[in-house]
């Protein structure tokens, strides 16, 4: 013979899932918060190590232009993880898109900031690692060269 389960009010049962649903709710927000905060420091880390051009046109439209160590090539970082450096011609159009990045979950700042330090001390090396992708690009990528 099986025992019958215990039967539970109602609002006590309602109270428990409210209870929960709060804490949940809570560690989201705190989750949120410290990857906001994440960010806001990983941003504010490539910053201090961007020329003041750079960080003229990462104010202005979310990316940067560097230039590779060894052709002289000019290469666009725009804001993101992945790919997202691309390689632009002398009036700003794109050649061909690099997909590299340090390893690790880390935030867009601190990402950008590896691209830009490695393709400016060992672009040939960057190279050798990055997987080229397809210049069907998004739109963030193809506007008007930055001034």
């Amino acid at each position: 013979m099986m025992a019958r389960p215990r039967a539970v009010p109602l609002l006590s049962a309602l109270r428990r899932a409210v209870g929960t649903l709060g804490a949940t709710l809570s560690a989201i927000r705190e989750r949120w918060q410290a990857r906001e905060r994440n960010e806001a420091r990983g941003l504010a880390l490539m910053s201090a190590w961007l020329s003041p051009e750079q960080r003229s046109q990462f104010e202005k439209c979310n990316r940067f232009d560097v230039v590779g160590s060894e052709s002289g090539k000019r290469y666009r970082i725009c804001y993101g993880t992945s790919t997202n450096v691309y390689e632009i011609d002398d009036t700003g159009r794109v050649v061909i898109g690099w997909c590299f990045r340090p390893v690790g979950c880390l935030v867009p700042g601190d990402v950008m900031l590896a691209q830009k330090i490695a393709l400016e001390t060992d672009e040939r090396a960057t190279l050798m690692v990055a997987r080229p992708f397809s210049s069907s690009l998004p739109p963030r990528a193809n506007l008007p060269p930055i001034s």
